[in-house]
């Protein structure tokens, strides 16, 4: 019964910590644009680099 006196403040101030942190992500538009990275992978916009032909 004791440790729930330790326990329960260590897990209000962790969801505390994780609500700041999620109200920090959506003001700093962190979900602005969610399908960017995953059409980003699939277009390969770099250019290959061509090897010399005298090369070994």
């Amino acid at each position: 019964m004791a440790s729930l006196y330790l326990l329960i403040p260590i897990a209000i101030m962790l969801v505390c910590v994780a609500v700041a942190v999620f109200i920090w992500a959506v003001k700093s538009d962190q979900f602005e644009d969610l399908d960017r990275q995953g059409t980003e992978i699939l277009f390969d916009e770099e250019t290959p680099i061509k090897k010399k032909k005298d090369e070994h």
